[in-house]
């Protein structure tokens, strides 16, 4: 998912300031999550956390013999509140990506996924070129020919993004010269307004937006190709504190076997329908 300028330059501040580590056995811990980023994670209607990481969290914690708290929390102040002492945990599809790794500590990847455009099923910029296929892209990698096809077809276009995030990131660099980008707090924000054709495409991860379509009962579509590869960094992993390499240990060796014994495909295939464990 889930990196922006003003984002980092916050959190680098925050970073600074942070309370030194302490050791701790951690009995108990607090995981962070936004509840709005279905079916990663969601807000069910008694107020409960619901999703692929809350129930991947409870198998997490069980195996780690942590005592878990899922909370939620905003998005673009996540990173700045972990760092703050706020809570111990953040799962938000949150990419691991160097820029992140300069302030904060990661687990190993528990899922990977590519990210798309979506438009509306009768816009005239379905069935962009590449529709249906999958590229692979590189940090910084320009001058692919998929991404400048849809740049000319794009041209004069709204594009809708959260704000803060690694997808936000790719469309100002490739397509920030040619269309007009607008931000969101959420996807489901975004997505609204482009079911009612207030923005021509969005752009975020492909598997949050097959949950999307259906929710706008099969008004939205892909288009272009999906965009897969370390563009998106290694993977969504768990942020925690860079100073917590206990926490962090035992909370690898419960990802390993969660990917071992095929709890995490088990997960992706109930929520998403896809196997999205990392390679």
């Amino acid at each position: 998912m889930k990196f922006s300028a003003i984002l980092l330059s916050g959190v680098m501040a925050t970073a600074a300031f942070a309370a030194p580590a302490v050791a701790k056995d951690w009995k108990t811990a607090t995981i962070t999550l936004e509840g709005a980023y279905a079916p990663w994670n969601m807000t069910n209607a008694d107020g409960s956390l619901g999703g692929f990481e809350p129930e991947l969290a409870k198998v997490l914690c069980e195996r780690a013999k942590i005592d878990c708290k899922l909370v939620a929390s905003d998005w673009d102040g996540m990173i700045p509140a972990l760092n703050a002492g706020k809570f111990d945990v953040i799962m938000d599809a949150l990419s691991i990506t160097d820029e992140r790794k300069q302030v904060i500590g990661f687990t190993i990847p528990y899922a990977a996924t590519p990210a798309a455009f979506a438009t509306a099923k009768d816009s005239p910029l379905a069935n962009a070129a590449g529709t249906g296929a999958t590229i692979k892209m590189t940090p910084g990698q320009t001058g692919v020919k998929e991404i400048d096809a849809l740049k000319e077809a794009f041209k004069g276009k709204t594009i809708g993004i959260q704000a803060a995030t690694v997808y936000a990131k790719f469309v100002y660099d490739n397509f920030g010269s040619i269309a007009t980008i607008r931000e969101y707090k959420t996807g489901a924000d975004r997505d609204l307004d482009l079911q009612n054709g207030r923005i021509d495409l969005g752009f975020d991860d492909a598997v949050y937006f097959t949950n999307a379509f259906a929710s706008a009962n099969d008004s939205l579509a892909f288009t272009g190709p999906e965009i897969a590869g370390s563009i998106w960094g290694e993977g969504e992993g768990l942020g925690i504190r860079q100073a917590d390499t206990d926490l962090r240990d035992k909370l690898n060796e419960a990802i390993k076997s969660a990917l071992a014994d095929g709890t995490i495909k088990t997960l992706s295939m109930k929520w998403f329908k896809v196997d999205v464990s990392p390679e």
